[in-house]
């Protein structure tokens, strides 16, 4: 166990400017990992996995399709069910009494 941390301290001190004692405390801090150490040093920041983007055009494309007649026949839906209501207490006898 003392031969590993032994040989990540002398591999971030060969990489870097670093002391013995700086190397060993950047391994405490980085939980002994001499790779994140060393990148650190050197200014490497990790990378964040980017959103996933659309397969290809053609799959965009039929997406915003598929949006737009499902908004359009929404709106015709709803336009349809005003009419028929409309209709239906026009044609409605009224009862005075």
């Amino acid at each position: 166990m003392e031969t590993t941390i032994d040989n990540k301290v002398s591999m971030v001190m060969r990489q870097t400017d670093y002391t013995e004692e700086e190397a060993q405390q950047k391994l405490l801090e980085y939980n002994d990992d001499a790779i994140k150490v060393i990148k650190h040093y050197l200014g490497i920041t990790e990378k964040k996995a980017l959103p996933k983007p659309a397969a290809s055009l053609n799959q965009e494309i039929y997406k915003q399709l598929r949006s737009k007649l499902d908004e359009s026949i929404k709106t015709y839906n709803l336009q349809q069910e005003e009419k028929l209501k409309e209709e239906l207490t026009l044609s409605s006898p009224k009862n005075i009494g």
